[in-house]
């Protein structure tokens, strides 16, 4: 059977955590630079083994990813993992990444959230300008935290409107807090004109992603794959074209669905959803973007014009402005022109 290489198949990349991006030589590297002890998961038995069923599960996940987050001690390794992110992500054939960051877990080695901030956009515009793939970002709350830091986020987010951030986002555990009380984070970023970009519907389910729509103003849904559980929260989705970040292998790490078979991948795109890919945490699921389209090739039997389809929601869904999204569709649609091989 001959197949065109997914690796060169334009595309775009929407939910990308921070830490997660890091490489995994990387990680090993600067823990060994500052000192930093790593678990053997993160050592020698990587990737981890993972679940996410239980709060257990969850502490396990979410400790593993502090202890990655603390090797990021100084400038120049925030730089690297920037532009590393960006050089694997042109590697699999994204033109536009927007990756995901929560300032106030590095504010306390970084002299605060606004100064960490202005790192991390100025590593962006260095790592758009060496890799020619443009990184923008989101900033993200903690659902774990306060509704009241949500709000201090947002505020800090409008003020870069502009200047590479790109959208407000909502991430962690959706089982703990209450979605609905980040609303009026939410509105100060959607005021502020930002993409409104948080999770739900996936360690929950389908509820979760109606109190995103309807309390948050979502225009995106990080993962929002258990939207297949409810027909009229499905349709919602289709029907104003809120894309879902689906994150296979993410999901099947995690425990939300047993195998790569299970995750409702297809049932999402023949129901008409605007699906693009995402890796979420490489560094802890061990798979990057272009993986995730092998998996819907390999797994879920999508075609190549099927799989031009999912890029050309993921460039959609962006943020990317008019005349990059026009560009990237041609690109897209040279790709499905190109001879296909026979693989090796």
């Amino acid at each position: 059977m001959t197949q065109r290489d997914l690796r060169v198949l334009p595309k775009t990349h929407l939910h990308l955590h921070f830490s997660g991006s890091m490489r995994h030589l990387t990680l090993v590297e600067l823990a060994d630079k500052h000192g930093v002890r790593l678990p053997d998961a993160l050592r020698t038995d990587w990737p981890p083994e993972l679940s996410a069923a239980d709060e257990r599960g969850w502490f396990r996940f979410q400790r593993l990813y502090d202890i990655a987050r603390s090797v990021l001690r100084t400038e120049d390794d925030v730089r690297r993992l920037v532009r590393e992110a960006a050089e694997d992500d042109r590697a699999d054939g994204s033109r536009w990444l927007e990756i995901q960051v929560d300032p106030s877990g590095y504010a306390n080695r970084f002299h605060g959230i606004t100064e960490f901030t202005d790192l991390v956009l100025d590593a962006a515009r260095d790592a758009s300008a060496s890799t020619g793939i443009s990184v923008q970002v989101i900033i993200a709350a903690n659902r774990t935290r306060h509704p009241l830091d949500a709000r201090t986020l947002a505020r800090l987010a409008s003020q870069y409107v502009g200047r590479g951030v790109v959208g407000f986002g909502l991430s962690n555990d959706e089982r703990r807090g209450t979605t609905s009380e980040f609303a009026p984070a939410f509105r100060i970023a959607r005021h502020a004109g930002l993409l409104a970009a948080p999770h739900g519907g996936e360690l929950c389910g389908p509820a979760t992603v109606r109190t995103c729509l309807d309390e948050l103003g979502a225009g995106r849904i990080g993962h929002g794959v258990r939207s297949v559980e409810d027909p009229d929260v499905l349709k919602r989705v289709v029907d104003a074209q809120i894309a879902l970040e689906v994150c296979p292998a993410s999901n099947v790490s995690l425990g939300v669905y047993r195998s790569a078979e299970d995750v409702p991948l297809r049932q999402l795109y023949e129901a008409g959803a605007r699906i693009a890919l995402g890796a979420d945490d490489p560094l802890l699921f061990g798979s990057r973007l272009a993986e995730q389209y092998e998996t819907a090739r390999t797994v879920h039997a999508f075609t190549d014009p099927e799989l031009a389809d999912l890029a050309r929601g993921s460039v959609l869904a962006s943020t990317a402005p008019p005349e990059v999204q026009t560009s990237l569709l041609t690109e897209i649609d040279q790709w499905l022109t190109t001879p296909a091989v026979v693989p090796a």
